[in-house]
């Protein structure tokens, strides 16, 4: 292990900005507990259902505010794709040479996961398992699916998103949200132009911080105090949901599309983040550390797709015990379920684990000109026998 350590800070490039690797780790490990915490799987007269803690308990709503990071993960995607892009022209690659390589990196591994699931689906329904069942996990399995759908176009259209000022899509989330929530009618498909414009708001942060812009710790508490101060307002005054994840049942999510309180907590958390690069930097320059988050940068994907069916697994699993177990088959409504979720945590992480062996392949083979990764590599990559990143045009 310290050999390991060892060769991968050694291999590091001196100008590499760990920071920008730590940010990313950080918003994908918080998504997956996130999702641990907030999503339950509960045995019924021989079907399982979906439920989550913050329906029938809404005091912890301030779990969500934690977790909920895929705002980070927006921005620095943003950041990484715009100077993936710059650099990919002066290098004398092709728009198209760029984003194929981006968009290979990133549906290789989804391919795995949707093979894997329509078998598994086919599977439980010729067995025998009630359709209940058998829709709820396979939903929880690509419900990640989302996302990269986002992130994709976003990627695609880097070229042009990055030219735009982040005003423009707040503006368009404002102006949905005051249509959708103040009685002005509106065709049913328009709260889903949110979901476009509402990521692209960190998105187009990112691309900024790509210029050379958000440098200052001014911008940096702007975002953080202003966020905050907006969210709070929205919550407290406006009547949006405290919850900044969705809640089974709840006449409205944050999430689905996201509305503009959602917005406003990303923009506290994306000035939060320009505020933590400093402290980052100097964290990351540990050897051990910096191997912990360049290993969950370079298995980014294969972690994001693959933690739901981790979770799932350990769930079936436990069925063999004959009888409910807590806080993994049972009700989420008092502090005995999150204590004993929390506990099933580790569990969960060596599910992923195996998950991991199976599956890293996936992510860990794309190689592309003008492109490199489009999740873990956003620089230049250690090159080591453990990390085997392509190379970076940046």
């Amino acid at each position: 292990m310290r050999e390991l350590i060892r060769r991968i800070d050694a291999a590091t490039p001196p100008g590499r900005d760990r920071a920008v690797d730590g940010l990313r780790a950080f918003a994908i490990l918080g998504v997956v507990l996130g999702h641990w915490l907030v999503t339950a799987l509960v045995a019924d007269s021989g079907t399982i259902r979906g439920a989550g803690p913050l329906q029938r308990m809404p005091q912890l709503a301030p779990v969500s505010w934690v977790f909920q990071t895929l705002a980070v993960f927006f921005l620095v995607g943003g950041e990484v794709a715009a100077r993936g892009h710059a650099a990919a022209r002066a290098g004398g690659a092709t728009y198209g040479q760029w984003v194929g390589a981006r968009m290979a990196r990133l549906f290789r591994p989804v391919a795995a996961l949707l093979v894997v699931w329509a078998l598994a689906g086919g599977a439980m329904l010729s067995s025998g398992v009630e359709w209940g069942t058998a829709r709820t996990l396979c939903r929880l399995a690509v419900a990640p699916l989302w996302f990269l759908l986002v992130f994709a176009a976003l990627t695609a259209a880097t070229p042009l998103v990055a030219k735009v000022h982040p005003l423009w899509p707040l503006a368009a989330v404002l102006h949905v949200d005051l249509i959708r929530f103040g009685g002005l009618g509106g065709p049913d498909w328009l709260p889903w132009v949110n979901e476009a414009a509402g990521w692209m708001v960190p998105y187009c942060l990112g691309a900024a911080w790509a210029r050379g812009a958000l440098r200052s710790r001014r911008t940096g508490w702007t975002l953080l105090c202003g966020g905050v101060a907006a969210t709070a307002v929205l919550v407290l005054g406006a009547g949006y949901p405290a919850a900044m994840v969705g809640v089974p049942g709840a006449e409205v999510s944050n999430l689905a599309p996201p509305t503009l309180a959602a917005v406003c907590f990303g923009l506290a958390q994306c000035g939060a983040a320009l505020l933590l690069l400093g402290p980052l930097r100097r964290v990351l320059r540990r050897p051990a550390v910096w191997a912990a988050v360049a290993l969950v940068n370079l298995s980014a994907m294969t972690v994001f797709l693959w933690h739901q069916t981790a979770m799932m697994a350990v769930t079936s699993l436990g069925l063999l015990a004959g009888r409910p177990l807590p806080g993994l088959h049972t009700v989420p409504d008092g502090a005995a379920w999150v204590i004993t979720r929390i506990i099933w945590l580790p569990v969960f992480a060596v599910a992923l684990l195996a998950c991991w062996a199976a599956f890293h392949a996936y992510e860990q083979g794309g190689r592309g000109r003008g492109g490199g990764s489009l999740v873990v590599c956003g620089q230049r990559p250690a090159r080591t026998a453990a990390c085997r990143c392509p190379k970076s045009t940046k």
